[in-house]
């Protein structure tokens, strides 16, 4: 038994898991558990938001498969961080958020301390999967324990632990930091993996979804869509898990063709977002049944289906290849030429969304299959959802659900932290990137070198075009004025590049890659100039 202070202790924690990075940003609530980091040697990455330190933190966990930590200030810290941390709750990845508190002599008073929410441990669950307080240096390894294990168990997510403030400079007999195995998941039921094979064995056009809970399954997913030729199709998070290199990884655009005679829905560690009546697809198809596999049994009341397989994806589609093997597969006449042709066809018609289509196309030529993008809410993102070809898991990240405005490069940045050897590239408009362009200082401070790219229209653009499309015309807040992002990356002691057509952006992307610190481009659009990618993510019913 040692004796430790609390923020030692939270550290010792730390360690105990493998955490060597953190991001955060002190203040006096936090400065035992600053002083800890430093002694203790972890590197922390200091930023000049909260949300910054935040995402970070995702795009670390999200990257790289290993959880993400980072510490704000109780209060106002940690409600500028609640973006992220809602992001991460969405994209089902585990982030944890170490947070101070009033002193202890203060909780629960309401007297108005120093960033003292009413109830800050209550605010915190509605966002995270756990949270928990640390009011005892020796009780700091097992709940930060705890917090690990929740987040790896099961469907992932993040947590939280709080400390008052006395407590991380508290000294306290502490045992040693531990390691708790996670909880175990559930396993496929027999009968229901009978029931599936069987629906698919009946089946003659099947597609699979697959999502971020289905990282880990790619193999298995793989084997099982050539067993039966089913086209594989993800949304946001689940690209990559098949490679759209291969002729059976789909995007949304060459899917949505498909799926009028799809008859069989397979969907695996996705929330199904896209063939959900009415959500994006307009429709479903006649007479369609559906196999969900997913660990988390609220899922199945969330989106019923015709079976429903609650496990984790690897073990779950593993379990269902082998029935299938049992039950024997008629693989329909045609299939693949049925899909390469539908690949084919949506890859010409995507072609109409200019210009972002032949940055997108760009981009790809001149990247490895391994680098990491990040997109944003922007014209150029939107299109990459399904114009931007992704060949491994981990390297497309998106703000899923949450879609917050802002996220794309401090999440880059935390990419590019657990991932130094690998390119990392930020797609972003100008709104978004004003939300967060002082994390350029954070790149200079730390030589984080993502490139980032820049669209700049001078607008919101899609609030502009769907003002002015279902409003008549009438455009309100959504111009913005702004700066030469040239010189202002400049200014910052960023490298920086201008690029005013496609046919300049190959030489431009090239040098930044090349450069090995941050850089900049900015792209400029002409206001109003952009097609609108949204006929492939809402698309018309055929």
């Amino acid at each position: 038994m040692t004796t430790l202070t609390g923020g030692e202790a939270i550290v010792s924690g730390l360690v105990a898991h493998g955490v060597d990075t953190v991001f955060g940003l002190p203040g006096a609530q936090v400065y035992g558990l600053f002083d800890a980091l430093h002694q203790a040697q972890l590197k922390v990455i200091g930023a000049r938001h909260e949300q910054a330190c935040g995402y970070m933190a995702f795009g670390y966990a999200r990257s790289s498969g290993r959880p993400g930590v980072f510490s704000v200030v109780p209060g106002p810290g940690v409600l500028n961080a609640s973006a992220a941390l809602l992001t991460a709750f969405g994209c089902n990845e585990p982030v944890l958020c170490v947070t101070g508190q009033v002193p202890t002599s203060f909780l629960g008073k309401g007297r108005g301390h120093l960033h003292e929410m009413p109830d800050q441990l209550a605010t915190l669950r509605t966002y995270v999967k756990w949270a928990e307080r640390i009011e005892y240096p020796g009780n700091a390894p097992t709940i930060v324990a705890r917090a690990f294990q929740e987040m790896m168990s099961g469907r992932r997510g993040p947590a939280s632990v709080e400390m008052p403030w006395d407590v991380f400079t508290q000294r306290a007999a502490t045992v040693p930091a531990q390691v708790l195995e996670p909880l175990p998941a559930p396993q496929p039921d027999p009968d229901m993996i009978k029931q599936a094979a069987a629906l698919i064995k009946g089946s003659k056009a099947p597609m699979i979804f697959v999502g971020s809970g289905a990282i880990e399954a790619g193999e298995e997913i793989l084997e099982l869509a050539e067993m039966i030729d089913a086209p594989v199709v993800a949304f946001r998070s689940g690209r990559g898990i098949v490679s759209n290199a291969h002729e059976l990884g789909l995007t949304m655009a060459a899917a949505y063709k498909l799926w009028p005679t799809t008859d069989l829905m397979i969907a695996i560690g996705t929330r199904a977002e896209l063939p959900a009546s009415g959500f994006r697809w307009p429709h479903q198809p006649s007479g369609l049944k559906s196999i969900r596999i997913d660990i988390d049994p609220a899922e199945m009341r969330r989106l019923a289906a015709d079976v429903a397989i609650v496990a984790d994806a690897r073990d779950g589609t593993a379990e269902l290849v082998a029935a299938v093997k049992r039950a024997g597969y008629a693989k329909g006449r045609g299939r693949r030429e049925q899909i390469r042709e539908a690949t084919a066809s949506a890859q010409a018609e995507i072609q109409r969304i200019q210009p972002q289509m032949a940055y997108l196309k760009i981009l790809r030529e001149v990247l490895p299959t391994n680098a990491i993008v990040t997109d944003e809410l922007s014209q150029v993102g939107f299109a990459s959802w399904y114009g931007f070809p992704v060949y491994q898991p981990r390297t497309f990240i998106t703000s899923g659900y949450q879609g917050t405005l802002g996220s794309g490069f401090p999440t880059a940045l935390g990419a590019k932290v657990a991932n130094p050897d690998k390119p990392v590239v930020a797609i972003t408009g100008d709104g978004g990137f004003m939300f967060g362009v002082q994390e350029l200082a954070t790149a200079v401070q730390f030589n984080i070198g993502v490139v980032t790219l820049v669209f700049n229209n001078n607008a919101y653009g899609n609030v502009r075009r769907d003002q002015r499309e279902r409003f008549d015309g009438r455009v309100v807040a959504s111009d913005l004025v702004n700066p030469d992002f040239v010189k202002l990356a400049e200014s910052f002691g960023v490298a920086a590049a201008r690029v005013t057509a496609p046919e300049q952006f190959k030489a431009a992307l090239e040098k930044a890659l090349g450069h090995g610190g941050p850089v900049l481009i900015s792209v400029e659009v002409p206001r109003d100039s952009e097609v609108s990618p949204w006929a492939f993510i809402h698309p018309p019913k055929p």
